[in-house]
């Protein structure tokens, strides 16, 4: 680690010690400032198009937001709408800088995951503000960020601010399906480079978290593990099952999956994860800050990660995963198994080599006759722990949260920022939304956002990206 890297790493180990912010603005009749007003009713537009990835229209979206843009006085060569396919649509806008720095980008997905509505309380695709949140599918995941950064951009044009480089926002389409079809980024990526082309981009994947009302940490997501899918086949020559043998296609995928279900991967920590536990172990229980602690220590407690791997939040962070999601068998409730399927969803610390990890599910599946085919993934490694982005974000987030800590993450998920990544534009998780780390609706029932953390975040989106594109 580099001189710099230290120092950074030293300096997101210190605890946060100023006051809060101290701002007002002009509240209109509802209480709202002209400001949240606008923010609000582009929100809402965006939360009630229906963006559902598979039936949805992010098209309809991108053009809405596109509309929004132009209306407040974006020329048309600024805000370009594609659409690679019938109802998918990616958005780009641009908020020209003096071009003394080479751009910043701005990403979000307008794509959400399906929502019924016999399983709300609300319906999904309206927002509806009740009880200080409001409610709607994808209105965390991930259209606070796109209505947030559409917002501030058109804040910046109105008052006529000149950044040091050009400030670049792209909404792109099927995220949540991990752009399988290659319609959202990697589209932009392939077709249009020279539009979304910057230094480095920010993204979802790293929010404020809140305990009992309190904020604990801001997250900074750097780094992502590496999601890749096995089929583990087992064929048979079957038979009447009025003549049961020993050797069943069904019991022998069973006992692999059963070998498999107690193996842990080694324990692999790297730059993001060990701040990361440094950081946690502040704010947790005695025993649990003990645990992590000593498996920080240069000769780690063997008990002491034992406890840790029972917490699936944890144990996600200290290694790579393999799980059995998917189990098929047999063809006729009176007959042997001929065939029986698992699917394996594996989730890979990056740095790690995934032909490796096919290698290490063979070895503890332990049966030849258990094929196991798969391992196709993109990689993604790391973005750099960068000393600008990192020291824009400690500074400011103590004006908003003074008390929380800085703490880089690791997604255990995906994003789009792995194709970004790949493509040589680092890429840093970073919402400013404050949420409950005891409720998490993302991809769930009544999907929420607290409306304080709403204009709070999009405010503190503002701030932190006129520090990082500088300017006046």
């Amino acid at each position: 680690m580099s001189h710099k890297m230290k120092k950074i790493a030293r300096s997101l180990l210190l605890p946060a010690a100023f006051g809060p912010m101290l701002w007002a603005a002009p509240a209109t009749a509802e209480g709202l400032t002209e400001q949240q007003q606008f923010a609000r009713g582009l929100y809402q537009e965006l939360v009630e198009i229906n963006t559902t990835t598979a039936t949805g229209d992010t098209q309809k979206a991108a053009e809405a937001m596109g509309a929004r843009l132009r209306a407040a006085g974006f020329p048309e060569a600024d805000v370009q709408v594609f659409s690679p396919a019938p109802h998918k649509g990616n958005l780009v806008a641009r908020l020209h800088g003096s071009g003394a720095r080479k751009p910043i980008l701005l990403l979000a997905h307008l794509d959400v995951v399906p929502a019924l509505r016999e399983d709300w309380s609300v319906d999904p695709f309206k927002l509806t503000e009740q009880d200080g949140y409001f409610y709607g599918r994808g209105s965390s995941d991930d259209k606070y960020m796109a209505a947030s950064f559409v917002t501030n951009l058109i804040r910046y044009r109105k008052e006529g601010y000149k950044p040091d480089r050009d400030i670049i926002v792209a909404l792109e389409t099927d995220e949540e399906i991990g752009d399988t079809n290659g319609l959202g980024i990697q589209w932009l990526i392939k077709n249009h480079r020279d539009l979304i082309d910057a230094e480095f981009a920010l993204n979802e994947g790293g929010g404020v978290g809140l305990k009992n009302g309190k904020a604990i940490r801001n997250s900074v997501q750097t780094s992502e593990k590496i999601s890749t899918g096995y089929q583990l086949t087992v064929t048979d020559r079957g038979g009447h099952s009025s003549l049961p043998r020993r050797d069943n296609a069904i019991y022998r995928l069973a006992a692999g999956l059963v070998r498999l279900s107690k193996y842990d991967f080694p324990m692999n920590l790297n730059e993001t994860t060990r701040i990361y536990f440094a950081k946690t172990a502040e704010t947790e229980s005695k025993q649990t800050a003990d645990d992590i602690r000593a498996i920080l220590a240069p000769q780690p407690d063997p008990a002491a990660l034992a406890r840790l791997s029972e917490m699936p939040g944890y144990n996600a962070q200290l290694r790579t995963t393999c799980v059995a999601t998917l189990l098929k068998g047999g063809h006729a409730i009176n007959a042997l198994p001929q065939l029986a399927t698992a699917g394996v969803n594996c989730r890979v610390l990056p740095g790690e080599p995934i032909e490796g990890v096919q290698a290490q599910i063979e070895r503890v599946l332990d049966d030849k006759q258990i094929e196991v085919k798969g391992g196709k993934a993109v990689l993604s490694p790391p973005s750099p722990l960068n000393e600008e982005i990192m020291g824009s974000i400690e500074k400011l987030s103590k004006e908003y949260w003074p008390d929380a800590a800085i703490v880089p993450v690791m997604s255990t998920g995906a994003t789009d920022g792995l194709f970004l990544r790949n493509a040589g534009i680092p890429t840093y998780g970073h919402s400013g939304l404050a949420a409950d780390v005891d409720d998490n609706r993302i991809h769930g029932r009544d999907e929420r956002v607290l409306v304080k953390s709403f204009y709070e975040g999009q405010d503190y989106l503002y701030r932190l990206v006129k520090m990082l594109a500088g300017g006046a």
